[in-house]
């Protein structure tokens, strides 16, 4: 039984993505996501502008006329939406967390995608794959990765995202688009409390990120049109000014006193955050993986169709 405030919960989701897939969305995902191919349809007489390599030979023969063959786009798509649900998504400074956002941008997606005849598929994991849900078509199945994101109770805190890239090449035989929603914070402890030792002992040590293997990212990417969307929260990026507080790390229980306002520490919290951003920038990029930043206190919309529109001017080239 699904309680009534979560139920509420489901239904504005819903309601807000389909009026934002409505009102502009799914048109930049259609010009964003390519198809799986290109059809032959039929072939008209040649226009000026056409290029010549669309030429069909063996009617321009016949017809004494030139004629240009015409394609349409093989438009259905399988899109698998992959959600880290590991505890530091419970985490938010304002009043969205970053499981929230990851959910409502999910829906967007899972919105656009139907809008656009395409089937939607789920993968929801922590230290391992918790749930699977197989790719399919219509609202009922959207409605039910919404549900199925915000109601999953994880049996696990830690997060891996290697061992969910490897479950997504098992299970998808044919090219997919793979949209991998985490905060990307290191999945192999330490993690956030190896932040917060950093700042206890004053210092700043440089390190690979989270141990997300840059050879399972690539070959995931080499089949599968793969889009990383990292979510954040404004405090994992910059401390606020409050005293001394008792921080714990979501997913190992740690617990550590930081003055926030000793500057040092301050300072260097902010240096590793912009360290581990341009570590993983680098990650996505090495690996052939498009990327989107979302944050708890900014709208999603404007970053998801500066996203679009970039794909599809990438594309037009």
């Amino acid at each position: 039984m699904i309680p009534k405030e979560l139920l509420r919960k489901i239904r504005q989701i819903e309601i807000r993505s389909r009026r934002l897939v409505a009102d502009s969305i799914a048109g930049q995902y259609h010009s964003a996501f390519k198809g799986m191919g290109m059809d032959f349809d039929e072939v008209r007489e040649y226009q000026p502008g056409d290029e010549v390599r669309t030429i069909d030979w063996n009617v321009t023969a016949r017809m004494n006329h030139p004629f240009v063959k015409k394609f349409r786009e093989e438009r259905e798509l399988t899109v698998l939406l992959m959600i880290d649900l590991s505890a530091s998504g419970l985490f938010g400074s304002v009043d969205q967390s970053k499981r929230e956002l990851a959910a409502e941008l999910a829906s967007v997606l899972a919105f656009s995608a139907i809008r656009n005849q395409d089937r939607v598929g789920l993968v929801l994991f922590t230290e391992t794959v918790e749930h699977y849900l197989p790719p399919q078509k219509g609202r009922r199945h959207v409605l039910r990765v919404v549900r199925d994101i915000l109601c999953h109770r994880p049996t696990y805190r830690g997060t891996s995202v290697n061992g969910a890239l490897d479950f997504a090449r098992r299970v998808l035989p044919h090219r997919a688009v793979v949209v991998l929603v985490s905060d990307f914070l290191p999945e192999t402890q330490p993690s956030r409390s190896e932040i917060m030792a950093h700042l206890k002992r004053k210092v700043l040590h440089s390190e690979t990120l989270g141990r997300i293997s840059a050879g399972a990212l690539r070959q995931l990417s080499r089949r599968h049109d793969v889009v990383a969307v990292q979510v954040v929260d404004p405090y994992e990026l910059v401390l606020p000014s409050l005293g001394r507080l008792l921080l714990q790390d979501a997913e190992t229980g740690e617990v550590v006193e930081v003055n926030t306002h000793d500057q040092r520490r301050v300072h260097a919290f902010s240096a590793r955050a912009r360290k581990t951003q341009e570590e993983l920038d680098r990650l996505f990029r090495a690996s052939g993986v498009d990327s989107l930043r979302v944050r708890t206190d900014e709208s999603y919309e404007r970053a998801l169709a500066d996203f679009f529109d970039t794909r599809e001017k990438r594309r037009r080239r």
